[in-house]
């Protein structure tokens, strides 16, 4: 059983590089160059091509095969394309959040101090890591999150707008712990009547960024010194009264002594309390002077040296 041809342009065996129209029954005279062909849709079956002039049936069946071929081959590519090769969504994590340390009772690393050492703060405790003390915090008395320089600091929760310079705040009371460096002071002694003065600048005259935050001092006067048990060691301290431009003025004291642990380093203890009935009592001095510890010792205290003395005014 045969099937007609449809209509349609086809090759022209007899002359290579031109299309014949044939419509349907026969040949006709209309010729053309070929047409950019389209890619063919998959046929069910292959239709036989007419014969115009002997030899061309093999010719329509070759190309009606080669388009099979091409149908198969963009199929085939795009399956690969859209097969294994899609990456795969990746599945949903639910996110961990981040874990606090030291501060809240988390094991692990404590919190680092501004200087880069790891620093524990309890909830009544002060602890310096790298100098090995912990300093008791009073009530009504903070550790910052954030302080200047390379302090270890508490001080008390109430602030003000600074005298001489409204814009910042200032602190009735403050408690800094440093390592003394840059000096040939090997003493206690003498550590600690080199640092007074630089202790008195940083609380009442110029601040770490220059400002003036009580107006500068005016003038200052030594109200006690000597020596003083410290964590078991022998230590050294100088107080001074200072007088500002404005404000009340305050008490400036530098303690410095061994450190209870490792080499026994120098330490340094700065403490600067306003004067006025807004400052913190005098005698807190010498209450967190004889609460400093050594890291894990909660009783440590005594030893060599004389108990701190009360100033004379």
């Amino acid at each position: 059983m045969s099937y007609p041809t449809p209509p349609g342009w086809y090759p022209d065996t007899s002359a290579p590089g031109t299309e014949r129209w044939w419509d349907g029954t026969a040949w006709t005279a209309h010729t053309r160059a070929p047409a950019a062909a389209p890619v063919p849709a998959p046929m069910p079956t292959a239709v036989p091509a007419p014969v115009p002039r002997g030899g061309g049936s093999a010719r329509a069946v070759a190309l009606v095969a080669a388009g099979a071929v091409v149908v198969g081959a963009v199929v085939t590519g795009a399956v690969l394309l859209t097969g294994n090769d899609e990456p795969e969504t990746p599945a949903a994590h639910a996110s961990q959040p981040p874990t606090r340390t030291g501060t809240d009772g988390v094991p692990g690393d404590d919190d680092p101090s501004p200087d880069g050492t790891p620093v524990h703060e309890d909830a009544d405790v002060l602890t310096d890591q790298l100098n090995g003390i912990t300093l008791p915090i009073p009530d009504g008395w903070e550790r910052p999150e954030r302080t200047s320089g390379q302090l270890l600091t508490m001080r008390t929760e109430k602030s003000y707008a600074c005298p001489g310079a409204s814009s910042t705040y200032c602190y009735p009371g403050t408690v800094t712990t440093r390592t003394p460096g840059g000096t040939d002071a090997t003493t206690p002694q003498a550590l600690a009547k080199e640092d007074i003065t630089e202790a008195a600048d940083r609380a009442y005259d110029e601040d770490i960024v220059g400002r003036r935050t009580h107006g500068g001092i005016t003038g200052h006067r030594q109200t006690a010194a000597g020596e003083v048990t410290v964590a078991g060691r022998t230590g050294y301290y100088v107080r001074w009264k200072v007088t500002t431009a404005h404000g009340p003025g305050g008490y400036v004291q530098s303690l410095a002594f061994p450190s209870p642990v490792g080499s026994e380093s120098p330490v340094i203890v700065r403490y600067a309390f306003d004067a006025g009935p807004d400052g913190p009592p005098l005698a807190l001095m010498d209450t967190l002077t004889r609460g400093i510890r050594p890291i894990g010792d909660d009783a440590t205290g005594g030893g060599v040296g004389s108990s701190v003395e009360h100033p004379a005014g």
